[in-house]
């Protein structure tokens, strides 16, 4: 079955191109905050309010090493109608920390009337971003009880993911989650031809922005090239579909 379209938008008024290009989730999330910056939750409410009900809705929280910073922002994303919750673990280490964090969100989410779906996420360019490394990942969220992870890149200069961890790694993050019952996410400055790899390894969900965007990440979404992304997932006709997948 080929993955997901997770198109990230910085504004409502963004929305409405990722939805006649095919979007199958509409992330929101705030660039000038990082990678996973978190938005404001006017904006994650003006966003929700362009979608249609059954459409999914994604929040970045950010990365915060402090398990009750987290938790709060996961419940009030929450309340703003997302379904989707990510996080990163930049600044976190050991294990323990991560297991630790991911717990905190992860137990508020389950405590919430509309359980979201949390989604850790841990950055390709781990080495020199100081992220929490990838390879650990999948064992960490499941330890949790996490619903999915995520590889993405930290740093926002060009390289991809799949420059900067390699096919080879990334494959074996993908097994490894799988292997755990857990939901796979690919994002971090994926380019157009990178769409068929990704969609070759299995993954459930591919995440964009820049590509999605005229002008790169910085610019605005275009439905055009939306549509041009899920041609290249071999998903031809737009369409609506839940990440949840039991």
């Amino acid at each position: 079955m080929p993955p997901l379209l997770l198109v990230s938008v910085i504004a409502p008024d963004e929305v409405e191109a990722a939805l006649e290009g095919g979007a199958d989730i509409v992330d929101v999330k705030n660039p000038t905050e990082g990678s996973l910056g978190a938005a404001t939750p006017a904006v994650l409410l003006a966003v929700r309010a362009r979608l249609p009900p059954g459409l999914p809705l994604s929040a970045a929280l950010g990365d915060a090493p402090l398990p009750g910073t987290m938790a709060l922002a996961a419940a009030g994303a929450a309340a703003c109608g997302a379904s989707y919750l990510k996080l990163g673990l930049r600044g976190l280490a050991r294990a323990e920390d991560a297991v630790a964090l991911l717990s905190a969100v992860q137990e508020v989410a389950h405590r919430l009337q509309t359980p979201p779906h949390v989604v850790a996420v841990a950055y390709a360019d781990a080495e020199r971003s100081h992220g929490f490394p990838p390879a650990e990942l999948p064992a960490v969220a499941a330890r949790a009880g996490l619903h999915a992870v995520m590889l993405d890149t930290a740093r926002k200069d060009g390289v991809s993911t799949f420059e900067a961890l390699g096919e080879g790694a990334i494959a074996g993050f993908l097994a490894s989650a799988r292997a755990l019952g857990l939901k796979t996410a690919l994002a971090g400055a994926l380019r157009l031809e990178d769409l068929a790899r990704s969609a070759r390894l299995g993954v459930d969900v591919v995440g964009v922005r820049g590509a999605a965007c005229v002008g790169g990440r910085a610019g605005r979404v275009s439905a055009a090239k939306v549509r041009e992304l899920r041609e290249a997932l071999g998903l031809s006709v737009p369409g609506s579909r839940s990440l949840a997948r039991s």
